[in-house]
């Protein structure tokens, strides 16, 4: 949002989660919404040995094979999980990070897309292709390659899902844009409200405000507070035809320019939509940094005023998990 400018985004394998914030800038083109998701028929339920995965998060999150058919049933098992409403909501978290780590591996690697799709059952084969897909959309919108250093953020821990739910209802209700389409904004700024730091661009807050646009379309609320953030981007997209399907393209590309940006979102907010249990399994995503180093899990409690370096970050957080309790 506020003035047109072109702002360097980290390399988040999350989504790229602190994604510079709004902008003023129209998209030079308009982008085509993708095919809806239909209903289908649940999919083979996952092999009897397969045990729910860990909720342990290690220092470079959770290790998902390469081979495309070992791939494919380590994502049908992880959102047969999700899907399943008898699942508590740390077996629910745990294999909704797994499904992440998957994703964004094939977004990495989209060579490895067409074989994974071909051994997954119908039913998780156009998730995982969309999902990888908007991941794809994103990853292509970061300049340079990855670094030696973390960056100078602060990881805090998301309202719980159904509070978000609830903020996301009031303000499609208040203002006539999609709960979908908020959550999938919340999701691509900050995963979620988890990034509770400024964009290099000086963006603000779990919706990414320019405190010029927050002045004009902030309601006089705290760009900081999840209610009063939701409340504002839902105000802001509705000012910019938001409210109508004809129109959403049109205000996502003044929330961020880049076309790609708005097919993520797009994507994201329809996967919801066919089903809302993928939004429990969107609000598990985690923050990660892709570094020299690797990927590196940025937990709740991380907390750096300024960048560091991946390796003594990773050595510290080594030494202080192997320090006796």
């Amino acid at each position: 949002m506020g003035a047109r400018r072109r702002t360097r985004l980290l390399a988040v394998l999350a989504l790229l989660s602190a994604m510079a914030g709004c902008t003023g800038a129209p998209a030079p083109t308009t982008v085509p919404p993708a095919p809806s998701v239909g209903p289908s028929a649940p999919s083979a339920p996952s092999t009897p040995s397969a045990a729910p995965p860990s909720d342990e998060i290690g220092p470079h999150g959770p290790t998902v094979p390469a081979e495309p058919v070992a791939l494919a049933r380590v994502i049908a098992d992880a959102q047969d999980i999700v899907a399943d409403p008898a699942r508590s909501p740390s077996e629910v978290a745990a294999a909704a990070r797994v499904a992440q780590v998957a994703h964004e591996e094939l977004a990495f690697h989209p060579e490895r897309l067409a074989p994974v799709l071909a051994a997954l059952p119908p039913r998780w084969a156009e998730v995982t292709r969309r999902t990888a897909t908007a991941g794809r959309d994103l990853l292509a919108m970061a300049e340079g390659v990855p670094g030696e250093e973390l960056p100078a953020w602060r990881i805090v821990d998301p309202l719980p899902p159904d509070r978000l739910r609830a903020l996301y209802a009031e303000a499609q209700d208040r203002f006539g844009v999609p709960w979908t389409v908020l959550a999938a904004v919340n999701l691509v700024e900050t995963r979620m409200g988890r990034i509770a730091s400024h964009s290099e661009a000086g963006a603000r807050g779990p919706m990414q405000f320019m405190p010029s646009t927050w002045a004009s379309y902030g309601l006089g609320g705290d760009v900081y507070d999840p209610h009063d953030a939701i409340l504002g981007a839902a105000n802001y997209l509705r000012a910019n035809g938001g409210a109508t399907e004809q129109g959403l393209d049109r205000a996502l590309r003044r929330y961020n320019g880049d076309v790609r940006y708005v097919r993520a979102v797009r994507a994201y907010a329809e996967l919801m939509e066919a089903d809302e249990r993928a939004f429990l399994g969107f609000h598990a995503w985690e923050v990660y940094f892709r570094t020299t180093s690797g990927r590196v899990h940025l937990p709740v409690g991380y907390d750096e005023p300024e960048a560091i370096l991946a390796v003594d970050y990773l050595a510290r957080r080594s030494s202080e998990e192997g320090a006796p309790r």
